[in-house]
Formats: structure tokens, C-alpha cells, sequence
């Protein structure tokens, strides 16, 4: 997952002083927002001079379209339009270099991007008010782009606001391509130090609870244990490509986990006739799962008690009721 630091958050520097200092601890990308404001394309005009390092520029305004000759002449990298001030989708440039977004509020349906899916390159994901630094970030974005992401699963996601070390990690987990940063990352002692947090493991975290950022049973590969057989478990795997399924009883109680691992070990056992593989063969029957009340803290602790490697928590509430999974293979993304 990318950093994208937000350069006017930065009082107490210049923005070309600020980004100097960002390049020196190798920021990613650099996010400029722009609220109908040209001079600010005099400021990227002068960090073009300096660095190398991609622009982010975020534009709100009702008519994006007078800026394309500078975001060509500047060879600006990223350009997200903010939706909710457009009279209309713009058409964008051709052969343009540049990746296009579409950046919506929390309260603005994903629906909306529909219509432009086949044009745009990614999405904006704003969790506070555009514009505004220091705001909270909207614990609801976490469903919203669980959602967005199965209805998309093709475009990237960025998510700008509110963002901290411990809101970083459940981004990662989420399958984030890019956050945006300000005041958390300026506001820390050091910019090292803020970039830092976001790649260290939050250990002490406990402010959001695993029912909320989990991926719900809706969008899961989940299996009624009276149904199940060896095929059907290898094409809910394969349609869902996630790498396992899940097995419940009639009244939606986690009964087992399948694995990519565990069909190979069913498999190598019956070498000399597979067809008589059963379905009860592969299920591990008492998988680790974890208590939809458990906290990020309580992820961390329990994958490294743990002495075997896990891409999946599933999630039950107190009467092992299967209410989603948490999904650890993005954890390995760069």
C-alpha cells in the first residue's frame, strides 16, 4: 500500500521545502488537492523542478475539464475529480498518461461509479469532508469499500482522510492501493517517524472492533455443511478465488473451514482414485476463528501465537453464528 502525503498540511514549510523533506524519506506520492484554486498548478510547477516523485492532485470543482492542458503540460501522474461538485462526468483526454479517479464522500453510493468504470483507473474513497484537514475518519468506509471492491474488483481504491497508523492496517487488510496523509503524518515528531507507523504491526490498538472492517458472509464462499460435496467445494473455491470456503449448518454456524491446503492434502491421499475423494475428508473441522468483538490488537496477538502461516480469520459472534472473515493475504502486498 502506497502513502500519498498531502503537502498543504504542512504549515510550517513551504510546499517545495516539505516535499524535499518527504522525498528524503522516500514518500511515495505527493497529494495536492485543488479547489478550483490555478495557483495551485503554479506550486506543482515549482516541485516538477525538484522531484520526481508522482503527483496526486485532487481537483473539486464543477468544470475539471478547464484544467487538462496543465495536468498534460505538467505530466501530472494521478487526477481524482471530486463527484459530488460535477454538472457531469468529464470526457477524459486520450492518450493521456495520466490514471483518472473518481473521488465520492462517504455518503454518495458507489452506484455512481458505474458510468464510469470503463474510463476511470481508480477510485477515491473521501472518509472526511474534501478538502478539510484533521477531520475523523468514517468508520462506515470500511463496508464501503469491502463492497466497492467486490462490485470492482478490477480498479484500484485510494482513501483520503482521517487516516492513522491503526486505520492504515485495516486498509492493508482491505486490499487499499493508496492512503493519503496529513495532519496524522505531519503532526508526528518526525515525518520518519509517521511514515514509519504505517508499516509497523499496531500491537495496542483496540478502537475499532473486527465486525466492522470484516468481509460479510454475503461476499464469502460459504457452504451449507448438508450440502456440501468434493466438487462443489472446488468450484466455490475457484469462483471465489480467494483460496478457501467456509462450511455452516443450517442455522449459519461456522462448522468448518477448506482451504487450498487442505484440498491438497485430501488429494495426495487419494492419489490412486481421486473420485473417491469426500468432501469430509478435506474439511478442517475446528479452524482458529475470531470473536467479531475482537479488536486489531487482538488479530495481531492471536496470528502470532499461531505456528502456522494464515491467509483468513473467519468471524463468529458468541454462539459461533459465521458473521464474516477477516482476510490477511493483502498483509503481503508491497
Amino acid at each position: 500500500m502506497k502513502i500519498s502525503a498531502s503537502i498543504y498540511s504542512g504549515k510550517e514549510k513551504s510546499p517545495v521545502q516539505l516535499v524535499q523533506d518527504l522525498d528524503a524519506h522516500e514518500i511515495d506520492m505527493l497529494h495536492v488537492d485543488c479547489a478550483d484554486n490555478e495557483k495551485v498548478f503554479e506550486d506543482i510547477a515549482n516541485i516538477r523542478k525538484i522531484s520526481s516523485t508522482p503527483i496526486d492532485l485532487h481537483i473539486i470543482s464543477s468544470e475539471p475539464e478547464k484544467y487538462f492542458e496543465r495536468i498534460e503540460k505538467l505530466k501530472i501522474e494521478y487526477v481524482s475529480f471530486q463527484y459530488e461538485n460535477l454538472k457531469q462526468l468529464p470526457v477524459l483526454p486520450k492518450n493521456s498518461s495520466t490514471k483518472f479517479g473518481l473521488s465520492i464522500i462517504s455518503s454518495t453510493s458507489i452506484n455512481v461509479f458505474e458510468k464510469a468504470k470503463d474510463s476511470f483507473d481508480f477510485v477515491m474513497m473521501m472518509s472526511t469532508v474534501p478538502g478539510q484537514s484533521g477531520g475523523e475518519f468514517n468508520r462506515d468506509s470500511f463496508q464501503k469499500i469491502i463492497e466497492f471492491k467486490t462490485r470492482f474488483p478490477k480498479t484500484r481504491v485510494h482513501v483520503d482522510g482521517g487516516v492513522n497508523d491503526e486505520i492504515a492496517y485495516i486498509l492493508r487488510l482491505l486490499g487499499v492501493n493508496v492512503i493519503v496523509s496529513g495532519s496524522y503524518l505531519m503532526n508526528h515528531e518526525s515525518l520518519s517517524a509517521g511514515m514509519l507507523s504505517f508499516h509497523k504491526t499496531p500491537n495496542e490498538h483496540k478502537n475499532f472492533r473486527v465486525v466492522e472492517f470484516a468481509t460479510p458472509v454475503k461476499f464469502l464462499p460459504v457452504l451449507r455443511q448438508s450440502e456440501i460435496d468434493f466438487k462443489t467445494i472446488l468450484q466455490t473455491i475457484d469462483k471465489f478465488a480467494l483460496g478457501f470456503a467456509l462450511a455452516v449448518d443450517d442455522a449459519g454456524k461456522l462448522t468448518g473451514v477448506v482451504s487450498n491446503a487442505d484440498v491438497r492434502r485430501g488429494l495426495l491421499k487419494n492419489l490412486n482414485d481421486l473420485n473417491s475423494t469426500k468432501a469430509e475428508t478435506v474439511i478442517n473441522k475446528k479452524p482458529i476463528s475470531i470473536s467479531e468483538n475482537s479488536t486489531v490488537s487482538d488479530i495481531v496477538s492471536l496470528v502470532n501465537e499461531l505456528n502456522f502461516i494464515v491467509l483468513f480469520l473467519p468471524v463468529v459472534d458468541e454462539q459461533n453464528i459465521l458473521k464474516g472473515a477477516v482476510l490477511l493475504n493483502n498483509l503481503t502486498r508491497v
